[in-house]
């Protein structure tokens, strides 16, 4: 049962939050309700889904690391950065959250393809970045690091400053109260943070295909090879498809459960 807090609310909200609920429950529950039960373990063991999902695992743990040390900088600057120039750059750091996937893969891959902005130079030097297991993590980190600097951003605005003014008094240097005070104060932010965008990342199809490509076992992820196999093998799309729904409801779970927490 849904416990509501001792904050009263219009009884006529229900009606609208259960419809809303049901948009996004009843298609989960119709996937749920075609999954092949009796032959999930053959249809998850095959050789090629195993490729795809383990692919996936190894590209979103890279993307993750790239996310959390890319993305902390940039949250703790726009937490405390003020001005047309900070606001810009806070439009320019979730733009990926609203951009159409294909669009983000086409603007991954005309900057640092073969013949890219910056590809082409790279590519002089030896490195070929689209369509290999590199150009999964770079498509993967852009998709998912906005959510994680979200994340970070909201909860250093909140953070109470007096912690940190009282260790600046006791001699403390910025990057020691970083490390010492405000990154520990962070933590459940950090991991709800960190939940979300890997999910976000195991999720991600239209800019890494368009990017990457799908090869199996290179650059197939999941969600690929669930896209890819759809037609002819249903059964098999379904199946990996509930693998796919139970990662990210974990990760989601958790990131929910953190959140609680730390309001809590």
């Amino acid at each position: 049962m849904i416990r509501v807090s001792a904050r009263p609310l219009p009884r006529w909200l229900y009606l609208p939050a259960s419809v809303a609920l049901a948009v996004v429950a009843l298609p989960v529950l119709g996937l749920l309700a075609r999954v092949p039960w009796r032959r999930l373990p053959e249809l998850v063991l095959q050789p090629e889904s195993l490729a795809a999902l383990r692919l996936s695992l190894v590209t979103c743990s890279w993307s993750l690391l790239l996310v959390i040390l890319l993305g902390l900088p940039l949250a703790l600057v726009l937490s405390r950065a003020q001005g047309p120039w900070a606001q810009a750059a806070r439009v320019v750091a979730v733009l990926p959250m609203v951009m159409p996937p294909v669009v983000a893969g086409l603007a991954l891959l005309v900057t640092l393809g073969r013949r890219g902005l910056l590809g082409q130079h790279l590519s002089a030097l030896g490195l070929d970045v689209g369509f290999t297991t590199l150009a999964v993590v770079i498509g993967q980190t852009f998709v998912a690091m906005p959510y994680f600097v979200v994340a970070l951003e909201g909860a250093l605005r909140t953070l109470d400053p007096r912690y940190e003014r009282v260790a600046a008094t006791l001699g403390s240097s910025p990057t020691r109260t970083l490390v010492t005070v405000t990154l520990p104060l962070l933590g459940p932010a950090l991991v709800g943070g960190a939940a979300m965008a890997f999910a976000r990342a195991l999720g991600e199809f239209g800019a890494t295909l368009t990017f990457a490509g799908s090869l199996p076992g290179v650059t197939q992820t999941l969600p690929q090879a669930i896209y890819l196999t759809r037609e002819s093998d249903p059964d098999g799309a379904l199946a990996l498809a509930f693998v796919l729904l139970m990662l990210a409801t974990v990760l989601m779970g958790l990131a929910g459960w953190v959140t609680r927490e730390r309001h809590g």
